[in-house]
């Protein structure tokens, strides 16, 4: 019996497709170096610099890291976001893995409810901050008050408008996961004589583990980065003012007060707001990967 033979490395180099290999790949390896590792790198170096442009920078030290830490609106955009994230990550999971379930169970016209579930993922979070803006004060102003005068209100709406937004994009990749679970498992449960609760508990949810992640991850970070919506919606407002004359924004999140941050009156505000980004970025990152580890010791191996 012949041994198998490998190919020779010269051959490998010789075939086309590795010649033409950097032909393809280089254009977009450039591009991803000029529109996100350079400005990457070039952010972190502001952010230890005073300055207006980039090329009239001054370094100053952890200086604006200082700045942005003890800036109490910042704090209070940090605790902001991490309760939405959380209030909203629960709700879209939970609401968009109820509705996956149900229509994977051979219900009419589930094609038709899942195109309308997922249609609100298609427009624009500033579309849907002015359309929900709209809906609320109609509603709300029967009891003569807006969203823009309490901040319980832009917080539920806030909430509200993420979940009608993502429920849809989450529940098709609930789907994908609850169709890819093993048959012959959930035949096993049946013959065992678990009920559904208990197939559902035992069997789907540990399969579908894989779906949790993604779904968990995207929601977690997306809680975190919420702008858009939050700029149309309430805009930061009410406000509050201190004692000591500072303004809390009490519906501000972190991307926004990022923004107000940067394009403020004083002359140190871009490196201050450039500290924070570089801040969020490590926050959402660290909890992004910590939920990643999580999260995937828990999926089943199939």
């Amino acid at each position: 019996m012949n041994p198998i033979k490998k190919p020779s490395p010269l051959r490998i180099f010789n075939n086309p497709m590795r010649r033409w290999f950097w032909l393809f790949l280089g254009p977009m390896v450039v591009s991803f170096c000029i529109g996100f590792v350079w400005p990457f790198f070039q952010g972190i170096y502001l952010s230890f610099c005073k300055f207006r442009t980039i090329s009239k920078a001054t370094f100053i030290g952890f200086g604006n890291y200082a700045k942005a830490l003890s800036d109490p609106t910042f704090l209070h955009a940090f605790w902001y976001s991490a309760l939405f994230a959380v209030v909203s990550l629960v709700l879209i999971n939970v609401l968009a893995f109820a509705v996956a379930y149900a229509l994977t169970q051979g219900i009419k016209g589930s094609n038709l409810f899942r195109t309308v579930f997922f249609m609100p993922n298609l427009i624009g979070g500033i579309v849907l901050g002015y359309i929900w803006s709209m809906i609320f004060d109609g509603i709300l102003s029967r009891f003569g008050s807006s969203i823009l005068l309490e901040s319980k209100y832009g917080f539920w709406g806030l909430i509200i408008l993420m979940c009608w937004q993502q429920i849809g994009y989450m529940m098709i990749i609930y789907i994908a996961g609850l169709q890819a679970v093993p048959e012959d498992m959930l035949e096993a449960a049946r013959i065992d004589g678990a009920t559904r609760s208990q197939t559902l508990f035992k069997v789907t949810i540990p399969n579908v583990m894989p779906s949790i992640t993604i779904c968990t991850f995207l929601s977690l970070t997306n809680g975190f980065k919420l702008f858009d919506q939050n700029l149309a919606l309430t805009g930061g407002q009410p406000f509050v003012i201190q004692e000591g004359g500072t303004v809390i924004k009490t519906t501000e999140m972190l991307a926004l007060n990022i923004y107000n941050t940067f394009y403020g009156s004083g002359s140190a505000s871009p490196g201050v707001a450039q500290a924070k980004a570089v801040l969020f970025f490590i926050l959402v990152a660290g909890l992004g990967l910590a939920q990643l580890a999580f999260t995937r010791k828990r999926e089943v191996q199939q």
